[in-house]
């Protein structure tokens, strides 16, 4: 897979790692010349140029990209260059970062953005993640599918808890796609067994989030 990013920065830098690592084709987009000598992304080939000018974008031959990263530090430029990824290039999917919490409602498709990361809404999620047992925890958004990836730790006064996944009623446009159980992580059959502890993994609509936390929650 062709991958751009827009940013050479410590985040995009990490990014275009992983993904080398990975085996994908990664091209970084910086206007900062010297960000091409730090270390961390040496197999990923690098134009110092502004992602924010379409004779760059030419130059990266953008349209040849399965997927375009924007992870600047300026919202701004994020927005920009997502806009012109879906726009202009034809991407199929475009990732963008989302710096400050007061701008993430404009990352959506109206801006040319599949996904956006806000990394200080994520942390807030981690958190709650980790302390919330009987409480529905929003983790992600899909921007495509109008969906949420949602996580519940069963408590022990749980109705849930004795019963088989196949027991339950799920509220429309939701689906179980994995249960945490210690160590383990395992995609739930009809037969498993709901216990107390279990971090159950939902995809679901927006507005059938209330009733799972009906439905799982004392």
């Amino acid at each position: 897979m062709r991958v751009a990013i827009a940013g050479a920065g410590k985040v995009g830098r990490a990014i275009a790692r992983e993904l080398n690592h990975n085996g994908h084709q990664v091209l970084l987009i910086d206007k900062d010349a010297t960000l091409a000598s730090r270390g961390g992304a040496e197999d990923a080939t690098f134009i110092a140029a502004d992602a924010c000018e379409i004779s760059a974008l030419d130059a990266a031959d953008l349209a040849q990209c399965q997927v375009v990263v924007a992870a600047t530090g300026d919202d701004k430029v994020n927005l920009v260059v997502s806009l012109l990824a879906k726009t202009e290039y034809g991407v199929p999917r475009v990732v963008a970062r989302v710096n400050h919490p007061k701008n993430e409602w404009m990352f959506d498709e109206s801006w040319g953005v599949d996904v956006a990361v806000s990394t200080p809404r994520m942390m807030v999620a981690l958190v709650e993640e980790a302390v919330s047992v009987g409480d529905l925890v929003r983790l992600f958004t899909f921007r495509q599918g109008d969906a949420n990836l949602v996580e519940i730790t069963l408590s022990s006064d749980s109705p849930a808890v004795g019963t088989r996944v196949g027991d339950q009623a799920w509220p429309q446009d939701t689906a179980l796609v994995a249960i945490v159980r210690g160590q383990r992580v395992f995609a739930p059959t009809q037969d498993d067994p709901l216990d107390a502890g279990d971090e159950l993994l939902f995809v679901a609509a927006p507005e059938q989030e209330g009733s799972l936390q009906t439905l799982l929650c004392h």
